[in-house]
């Protein structure tokens, strides 16, 4: 039997992490000042596409990608600019965040309802081939 279950760390992710609405998230595409990360698997993205101009940054490796000292480091994980995280409908992205904030990664939140939220309120998509 799981002692520490995955309600109970969204819970604690939830305590610590900024969500953001669709609707801000919106409102940040295209600011140069921010990064949407999608942090769903490469097949995810090749079956429905992803928010234009995301960087992928798939949850397993998040913690690869994001340090510095990594031979996988993305720098777009570590520019300084607000990186607004989404998966499939919000809870890999909950966790990811909590991951990020607790690496020490600044100006990090997640779209409440993910990629799902994202396209039922017509947020650009881009293909991914």
């Amino acid at each position: 039997m799981v002692k520490h279950g995955f309600k109970a760390m969204m819970a604690e992710a939830n305590a610590v992490i900024e969500t953001v609405s669709v609707h801000d998230a919106l409102a940040l595409a295209g600011d140069p000042g921010v990064v949407f990360v999608d942090v769903r698997e490469t097949v995810e993205l090749q079956n429905g596409g992803t928010v234009a101009g995301a960087v992928h940054a798939p949850r397993g490796f998040l913690e690869f990608l994001a340090d510095p000292e990594s031979p996988m480091h993305k720098a777009e994980l570590s520019s300084g600019k607000r990186l607004v995280l989404f998966c499939a409908s919000g809870g890999r992205s909950t966790f990811a965040a909590k991951t990020l904030t607790d690496m020490g990664v600044g100006q990090v939140c997640h779209i409440a309802g993910g990629f799902s939220a994202w396209k039922e309120a017509g947020g650009p998509i881009q293909q991914v081939g």
